[in-house]
């Protein structure tokens, strides 16, 4: 019972940190005219920010006691 508990506040807080990263005047400190190998900094910004929260995630949710 305690565990599920855990999970859902470090989901929670997973979900705020996305939020935080995600927001607009934290993706335009990312709007730059500058590339990436080869890609916007937007979007490799975006598609980082989504990989890092898509595997804390995962971690979360599949940690052994």
């Amino acid at each position: 019972m305690v565990r599920a508990g855990l999970t859902g506040q470090r989901l929670v807080a997973l979900f705020l940190l996305g939020m935080v990263a995600l927001n607009g005047p934290v993706l335009l400190l990312a709007d730059q005219d500058r590339w990436v190998l080869g890609f916007p900094v937007l979007y490799v910004y975006l598609f980082g920010v989504w990989a890092l929260l898509v595997g804390l995630m995962a971690w979360v949710c599949e940690r052994r006691r």
